[in-house]
């Protein structure tokens, strides 16, 4: 089974926009899939995926502080963003790469003389 960890922690903002400060506008996120299988070095299989999820700010809508903004809602909303098909289209990805790994369906070889 594997595991994934989003990690969404860098950003970028519009200093003003609407009566708020600090708006984020952009994410850039990181998964990180994890499987609990080991290679023979005892190194758990991995593989990462990278990319960015705009975010609209509504003027007038709630709106939290930057600096009262926890990582979990900011994985929150780029999930959000991208919808369930996007979030399962990536981790499905992660998968088959992890998978890959496990049992290679092609390796490159080197001829010696």
């Amino acid at each position: 089974m594997n595991t994934y960890n989003w990690d969404c922690k860098t950003v970028d903002v519009h200093p003003s926009e609407g009566g708020q400060t600090n708006v984020i506008y952009n994410v850039h996120w990181r998964v990180t899939g994890t499987s609990d299988d080991v290679d023979a070095d005892d190194n758990a299989y991995t593989a990462t995926s990278i990319g960015t999820q705009h975010l609209e700010f509504t003027s007038g809508s709630a709106f939290t502080a930057f600096d009262d903004l926890a990582h979990a809602t900011i994985i929150n909303w780029v999930k959000a963003g991208m919808g369930v098909e996007q979030v399962n289209a990536i981790q499905g990805g992660l998968d088959s790469q992890i998978s890959e790994l496990q049992t290679p369906t092609s390796v490159t070889l080197r001829v010696e003389d």
